[in-house]
């Protein structure tokens, strides 16, 4: 909603408007101009009404929403966000320092940078987002064309960009190095941070744009020649192994579960019994370890969408509007690399990442805030809300400590990722975390663009959604982390 220098004024009136019967009263008196949607509803996965009952909208997010406000509109990102209205302030405030305050970077190439990664996943949501914010900004519209037309700065980036997109580990100093060497197109390591923060920020972002299922959005204003309607290609094709992710929960030998209510209870009771079990007795180094690489090796069987391909089939809901994926491939080098399991067979070579050499709060924030002034605050204070969020409940049971669970989703994507805390217990893990949960983690996490609603819907059945968007959030924070401590240390290892 635009309107009063494009700021957010009424909230209320803006959940209001977005209901049929109230568009004209509200564009005639109020002059409030009103999106039409593809769909109806922020997200294609959580049901319109769960969203706008949320406690979070309320006078303060409608406060934060106008201070942070980037976009001139209430995207649905946000509204998704505001079910959780706490760390919703934080992610304003570290998305708009990034984008609009004093940096390293000029304004048209945070949006562009935004593009390059949102582009590694298909995710022409925050494509067109920022081919509009680029614009708006004073960047070249012939940039927009794709990579080719792009200055040689900005194309040295695609390296980087696709690494820490997909597979982080691989990233060296020698990269940096490249970046950084004196020449017409080097970045200062200042730049480099800023750019390195947005990738791995928009690569995060991506990953909830799809677990959330956020819908498109639909702008009446589309005055430039370069905008596209938006479409997530959700894949709802009946893929392979989405009828073997609900089975699966149901019948594995680990849960043997006959409803989701015995579902909840179950995990309660495992929740009970580790606790007890790690009071009582705690395990040796070598065996924590060894869970580790069990859990590490176990992600490898863990089956995806990704991993039997099926075209981009777009949702029912969004067939009156076809984008092919080619309007988002022109930002896109070497479109074929993507995630590949970091515990794959036949590459042993590849050492884990110790967190505890390498920490985010011991190196990784220093270093940030030290090349680009308090951006690691920010991001600090964004890790440790969502990390310990919680309302003590777990679905219909009050007064739940949510920890275990909680660090066992962070742990997991880390794992992932080939980072291991000698300090926990992987065996927790396979504990909590049902497979068809796992299948939901590695796909968001690793392969966003081919989550559907079926994987979304396959765990956690009696929880609410709110509960669902807090994994989500999760899961876009370790995945942001991850990438961050493998880009820092590679530049930590260039400056020594």
């Amino acid at each position: 909603v635009g309107g009063g220098g494009g700021r957010y004024r009424h909230w209320t009136n803006f959940m209001l408007s977005i209901r049929e019967h109230c568009k004209g009263p509200l564009n005639q008196e109020k002059r409030i101009r009103v999106s039409q949607p593809l769909t109806r509803g922020p997200s294609a996965f959580i049901p319109e009404k769960e969203v706008m009952q949320a406690n979070g909208l309320n006078e303060r997010t409608n406060l934060l929403v106008e201070e942070y406000s980037t976009s001139g509109r209430l995207d649905n990102i946000t509204q998704v966000m505001s079910l959780h209205s706490q760390y919703l302030e934080s992610f304003l405030r570290s998305q708009f320092y990034m984008l609009r305050m004093d940096g390293p970077l000029p304004l048209p190439y945070r949006h562009y940078i935004a593009i390059m990664a949102a582009a590694r996943h298909q995710c022409s949501y925050l494509v067109n987002m920022h081919v509009d914010e680029f614009l708006k900004t004073g960047g070249i519209a012939e940039w927009l064309n794709g990579l080719e037309y792009i200055p040689q700065r900005l194309k040295n980036l695609n390296e980087i960009n696709k690494l820490l997109a997909h597979r982080p580990w691989l990233i060296t100093k020698e990269h940096i190095q490249k970046l950084v060497k004196t020449g017409e197109n080097n970045w200062s390591l200042p730049e480099l941070v800023h750019a390195v923060v947005l990738l791995a920020h928009y690569h995060a972002l991506a990953s909830f744009v799809f677990g959330s299922g956020i819908n498109p959005e639909r702008d009446p204003d589309t005055s430039n020649g370069f905008r596209l309607i938006a479409v997530n290609k959700f894949c709802v094709c009946d893929l392979a192994n989405d009828n073997n992710i609900e089975n699966a929960s149901l019948t594995s030998s680990n849960f043997g579960f006959v409803d989701s209510l015995s579902e909840l209870e179950a995990l309660m009771e495992r929740m009970k019994r580790l606790q007890e079990e790690k009071e009582e007795e705690e395990a040796s180094q070598e065996e924590m370890a060894t869970r580790f690489e069990k859990e590490k090796k176990e992600s490898l069987l863990v089956v995806t969408g990704a991993d039997t391909f099926c075209s981009s089939v777009p949702n029912a809901a969004f067939d009156d509007e076809i984008v092919s994926t080619s309007d988002v491939s022109r930002y896109v080098e070497d479109p074929g690399f993507g995630y590949k399991d970091f515990a794959r067979r036949g590459e042993e070579h590849l050492p884990t990442f110790r967190a505890q050499d390498y920490t985010w709060e011991n190196h990784g924030f220093s270093l940030v805030n030290r090349l680009y002034s308090d951006i690691g605050h920010l991001l600090d204070e964004k890790f440790r809300m969502v990390y310990n969020l919680t309302y003590n409940t777990m679905a219909t049971h009050e007064g739940v400590d949510t920890t275990m669970l909680r660090r066992a989703l962070f742990n997991y994507v880390h794992c992932m990722f080939g980072i291991r805390y000698d300090d926990y217990d992987y065996g927790e893990v396979n504990q909590l975390l049902e497979r068809s949960l796992k299948v939901y983690i590695k796909t968001v996490t690793c392969y966003p663009e081919r989550t559907t609603k079926r994987m979304y819907d396959s765990y956690w059945r009696q929880f609410k959604h709110s509960e669902k968007v807090h994994v989500n959030l999760l899961l876009m924070e370790a995945r942001m982390q991850a990438e961050l401590l493998y880009a820092l240390r590679a530049i930590t290892r260039h400056l020594t």
